[in-house]
């Protein structure tokens, strides 16, 4: 496959690279300094813009298999640097953490996909996403043992100094539908977010599976609930402290902002559910089918058979097989919805969750055990196809996408700039 001069998704030695060349470009609008370091002592680059009393913070990269955060990131700096009158409206410094973590990036790039007909299959030769506790927006609980990620101690320390307005985090899953998480309500953006959506073709998660403490604000948004204290709850039960909601004690709003590689029409269908105990039942026995599948093609395979700078793909491929009946019992503890288009976001996510499982193991076996990998590989492969096949997917072209994460930000941030935030 031709490499593109300058990939969709920058690596992480790339994105740096082009916001040094922005700030050649524009030295009195932005700077760049380290904000910290990763597990493996890279740096956490924070990139910012403006020289506003207020102060707004974006974060990109916090999840290694989302790369799009990084591009969304270099358009909207980009912008600032050709229109730093922007800044000077909203009154604000505009901060950019180029990638949270930098190790987990590395460890997925490989993917540069070409417009206009990129490849499922190929997204998922590279797939890497970290297992729950390696995932730096995640804090420990309080009753949990283990110490706070260093990617995780910089963010909170760059909050405590910032004490920003507005915090937004910037997401991107391979398959699904685009949706936007608020710390809080501010009056007129979620329309915004949903207009911003609708112009850009992209369709809108009805019901996310996300957040399942969250308040539903139909369609596409959660609005997170009065009530609420600082745990966030993962669909298989996973507790954690949350970097997103870390910073109300400043009065700081977090907004997530999610927006997919290949969109799916079918989870905005509003149209009523014939028989949701049915349905519910028939995409909790599509994940388990899968998740037997993937291990009895692992067979006796263990930990002991991976080389050890792989083994965060192999810890975290078996933490989403282990995970997968706890999934299915919080599905079916749910009221059942009553649209068609919740029911393909399960459907989705049923079939995403041993797909990112059988990649990752692929990959974390490839090397010492070449015959499982080559059947894993036949699994991920079986696996797109029926994901293509099942659902009407569509690929988002990469400026949609980042279009939908700087509209977002840009239409937000002057709301509550303009509400005195």
């Amino acid at each position: 496959m031709r490499t593109p001069l300058h990939p969709v998704y920058p690596a992480v030695d790339e994105l740096e690279r082009r916001a040094r060349a922005l700030v050649a470009a524009a030295p009195r609008v932005l700077r760049l300094r380290p904000a910290g370091e990763s597990r493996s002592g890279h740096p956490l680059w924070l990139l910012s813009a403006g020289h506003g009393d207020r102060q707004i913070l974006t974060v990109a990269g916090a999840h290694a298999n989302e790369p799009v955060g990084g591009t969304s990131v270099l358009r909207l700096a980009t912008l600032f640097a050709h229109r730093p009158e922007m800044l000077e409206r909203l009154g604000c410094t505009w901060h950019f953490l180029l990638c949270l973590d930098p190790d987990g990036a590395r460890l997925a790039h490989g993917w540069t996909p070409e417009e206009p007909q990129p490849s499922l299959e190929e997204c998922h030769r590279a797939f890497y996403r970290p297992a729950f506790a390696r995932q730096p927006e995640s804090l420990p609980a309080p009753d949990e043992p283990r110490a706070p990620l260093p990617e995780s101690r910089a963010l909170v320390r760059l909050l405590d100094e910032l004490r920003p307005v507005a915090q937004f985090t910037l997401h991107g899953i391979e398959v699904g539908a685009a949706f936007m998480m608020a710390t809080r309500e501010v009056p007129g953006a979620a329309d915004a977010f949903r207009g911003t959506a609708a112009r850009l073709r992209i369709p809108l998660d009805r019901h996310p599976c996300d957040g399942p403490d969250w308040r539903l604000d139909a369609p596409g948004v959660l609005l997170l609930p009065d009530d609420r204290g600082g745990g966030e709850r993962d669909p298989s039960g996973f507790v954690a402290e949350s970097t997103w909601l870390y910073p109300r004690r400043y009065g700081t709003l977090t907004v997530l902002v999610e927006t997919p590689a290949w969109c799916v029409p079918a989870m905005s269908d509003a149209r009523p559910a014939g028989a949701p105990d049915r349905e519910i039942a028939r995409v909790g026995d599509v994940l388990l089918g899968h998740t037997r599948e993937l291990a009895e093609a692992l067979g006796d395979r263990t930990a002991a058979d991976v080389p050890d700078d792989l083994m965060p793909l192999y810890d975290a491929a078996r933490e989403l097989v282990e995970v997968a009946p706890s999934i299915v019992r919080s599905w079916a503890a749910e009221e059942p919805s009553a649209h068609q288009g919740h029911f393909a976001t399960l459907g989705i996510s049923a079939r995403r969750i041993p797909l990112r499982a059988a990649a990752m193991m692929r990959r974390a076996l490839a090397r010492t055990r070449p015959d499982t990998a080559a059947v894993l590989g036949d699994l991920v492969r079986e696996w797109c196809q029926e994901l293509q096949k099942s659902y009407d997917l569509r690929w988002v072209p990469v400026s949609a996408q980042t279009g939908l994460h700087v509209r977002t930000m840009l239409d937000t941030a002057r709301l509550v700039c303009a509400a005195g935030g």
